[in-house]
């Protein structure tokens, strides 16, 4: 049978070539010119319809099989040609790498901290623009043009002496009361800057959280039990308070808060000046005319309100020595608190 004769020849030329085959290119040349659609084989199984009935199914099989013999025929060549595999370098019995992450910056916690307490006394959460308008950050705070206590905020005057880069969160305040009716009970924690020099215990840029409270018969003894719930909870319950009179122009009265140093246990140490106290918020009754800025009847409402800078509570928590830790991206600072 000529077909068949055909057959065999072309699988004798075909193992032929494959096994002579150098390189992957010439194989794959190899495996076209006998395997593909213009192959030999090709073209006698599409010639079957020309042969007699009786010779089609012995003629296809043939071709069938040899089709699948020169395919395992290139394949067991083609493994000649396969890239040897590195031996890899890694040992699988070795421990891990560790992969150092971020972690919360200590100031961010201690404000989390910090408003935490808050919110457990039915406090929310307030926010405000950094760079503000003279009037929110003075005049609706009782801070007239020609106030003296203007001088003792060192301010960063933008573009011109009606925008500032605040220099406390309360401004916050006042937006608040504009918008919100009494009773009303927000903390306002925030960046804030003043045109100071920098040393270990001072920077031109700190955080505050600022607080206030406004209904009908607020008083000073309400004022007085937030702070102490405050404390007892940030600094412990051995911790004891002192308020101090002193002068705000949005508080009326005022006072300064200090806690005993818990360094020396109030015997006097460097960190407290020799005093046993260290001071670390003021807060007073909100002055009348802030109340009335507002567009709040001030003979009807009264309210309180503080403020308690971030970083010298830190300081004094964690028993950090220099503000200036806190902004430097000293990864062996920063580790500690991670």
């Amino acid at each position: 049978m000529a077909a068949l004769d055909d057959i065999k020849k072309i699988l004798a030329e075909a193992h032929t070539a494959i096994d002579a085959a150098s390189s992957r290119k010439e194989l794959d040349q190899i495996s076209i010119r006998y395997l593909g659609r213009k192959g030999p084989l090709t073209a006698i199984l599409k010639s079957l319809k020309d042969l007699p009935i009786d010779q089609r199914k012995t003629v296809g099989a043939a071709a069938n099989n040899g089709r699948r013999e020169l395919e395992e025929a290139v394949k067991n060549v083609s493994d000649r040609f396969q890239t040897p595999r590195k031996k890899s370098s890694v040992d699988p019995t070795l421990p891990g790498i560790e992969r150092h992450v971020g972690a919360v910056h200590i100031i961010t916690q201690t404000i989390a901290d910090m408003c935490r307490s808050f919110y457990g006394m039915g406090f929310s959460v307030a926010y405000g623009p950094e760079v503000e308008s003279d009037h929110y950050n003075f005049e609706a705070l009782n801070f007239p043009p020609d106030h003296p206590a203007r001088d003792m905020q060192d301010t960063f005057y933008i573009e011109s002496d009606r925008i500032v880069l605040r220099t406390h969160t309360t401004p916050v305040q006042p937006r608040v009361l504009e918008k919100t009716e009494p009773p009303v009970k927000v903390i306002m924690p925030g960046r804030c800057y003043r045109n100071e020099e920098i040393s270990a215990r001072s920077h031109c840029v700190f955080h505050q959280v600022d607080g206030f409270m406004v209904d009908e018969g607020v008083t000073l003894a309400d004022l007085k039990a937030t702070l102490v719930a405050f404390c007892h909870d940030f600094f412990g319950r051995e911790a004891k308070l002192r308020f101090r009179p002193s002068y705000f122009p949005f508080t009326e009265p005022s006072a300064e808060v200090d806690i005993s140093c818990f360094l020396c246990g109030g015997k006097g140490c460097r960190v407290c000046k020799h005093t046993g106290w260290l001071e670390i918020l003021g807060s007073g009754m909100i002055d009348p005319n802030v109340l009335d800025a507002c567009g709040l009847d001030s003979e009807k409402y009264t309210g309180y309100a503080f403020g308690i800078g971030v970083e010298r509570p830190a300081m004094l928590k964690y028993g950090i020595n220099d503000i200036r830790l806190f902004y430097e991206n000293d990864i062996r600072f920063l580790r500690q608190f991670g």
